[in-house]
């Protein structure tokens, strides 16, 4: 009897599939980054992959580590380059912990730019938390930077940009989900982080490069419209529906003073009015400063007074550079359109609506308090 479970027992054990279908993690390449260009005709796509040993044992990667390694290929379609990726690939490609795409700007002004933004939607491993930027820097080279210290690439600007907007909130990170509704909404436009190449960083070993966000490439779900990259985008970081924070500069007197100070944007109202048929809009953004020096006496209403000017010009110089490209960079159709979708039906062309340099009617800039730091003013500072 012992002997026909026992045998029994061993059939049984043989039938059990088991885990036999899995792949074993050691066994698989990581993708962390894709990037997408377009070149006569063709797709030329990038394929960052990272070495997942370095970043269990640590967040400082040994230091001969090799990070990443990108394979290139090109294909009349992208899915014809990837295949053509994968055929110098020896071991199974996981695409569940992707973090973002980086488009060129012929990829971006290609007449392609949804369809391949589509086929990404549609990969059963992607997620819609992906992100999305732009560059006209080398793409390669791009996705070989690693971060200050070499730590791990999972941490670098590019795929976890949330650090970098504790120091200064200048341009919204931009996923997919983001991306497809913004582009399906009123006013269909949507402002994708631009990247740079930073070379202000040295090492022990020489000049070493950084990313950086300096501006915005917008796309439309008619195609590519343009950049706003700079000084010209400063005033993006002003308009953000989230409370942000950032800096401003300006000349305290004609001797040639200038003032940093911190700002935190602590809320922005956008009012929609519609009267005599024209729509125009009311905006009011209200700031804490922080003051962390100064050169000469000044005062509360000294800084107030001059943080009021630069803001308004930050937000009105971006404004007027997105008018010159037909952009409604600060997206006042929508809010048009979440206030009164009545009069949004009856002004909307193409689901915007008709701007102006006048369209901005009314440019508030409350600046709630001064925080002088460590030194104090001689007077309370109280609006």
């Amino acid at each position: 009897m012992k002997k026909i479970i026992l045998l029994s027992s061993l059939v049984a054990t043989l039938l059990l599939s088991g885990c036999w279908d899995v792949s074993e993690p050691q066994r698989m390449y990581y993708v962390l980054g894709i990037g997408v260009d377009f070149k006569d005709d063709q797709y030329e796509i990038y394929m960052q992959l990272i070495n997942f040993a370095n970043v269990a044992k640590s967040e400082n990667p040994a230091p001969k580590g090799i990070q990443a390694e990108i394979g290139r290929a090109k294909g009349e379609t992208m899915e014809e380059a990837f295949f053509n990726l994968y055929r110098s690939i020896d071991q199974k490609v996981f695409w569940g912990h992707m973090s973002y795409i980086l488009f060129s700007e012929d990829a971006m002004k290609s007449e392609n730019t949804i369809s391949i933004i589509d086929s990404f939607l549609r990969h059963r491993e992607t997620r819609y938390q992906i992100l999305t930027y732009v560059t006209k820097e080398p793409i390669e080279e791009v996705l070989l930077i690693t971060p200050i210290f070499n730590k791990s690439l999972t941490a670098s600007k590019l795929s976890n940009p949330l650090y970098t907007i504790e120091l200064e909130t200048m341009i919204e990170p931009v996923d997919l989900r983001t991306l497809v509704i913004n582009l399906n909404e009123p006013g269909h436009e949507i402002s994708i982080p631009f990247v740079s190449i930073n070379r202000n960083w040295s090492t022990t070993n020489g000049q070493t490069m950084e990313t950086a966000f300096t501006g915005v490439g917008v796309l439309s779900k008619d195609g590519f419209k343009g950049f706003i990259n700079g000084k010209a985008a400063r005033g993006l970081q002003w308009m953000h529906d989230q409370k942000n924070r950032g800096d401003v500069t300006f000349q305290l007197d004609e001797e040639g003073d200038y003032l940093t100070v911190d700002l935190e944007k602590i809320s922005l109202d956008v009012k929609p009015i519609v009267q005599n048929n024209q729509v125009t809009f009311e905006v009011n953004v209200k700031f804490n400063a922080t003051v962390n020096g100064f050169k000469t006496k000044v005062s509360g209403n000294e800084i107030r007074k001059k943080i009021k000017q630069q803001v308004k010009k930050d937000i009105l110089i971006t404004y007027r550079e997105g008018l010159k490209q037909d952009i409604d960079i600060f997206r006042l159709s929508e809010k048009l359109y979440r206030k009164n979708v009545k009069a949004w039906k009856k002004y909307e062309s193409n689901g915007k609506i008709p701007l102006t340099e006048d369209s901005i009617s009314k440019l508030t800039i409350y600046v709630n308090k001064v925080n002088p730091g460590r030194k104090k003013f001689d007077e309370t500072i109280k609006e």
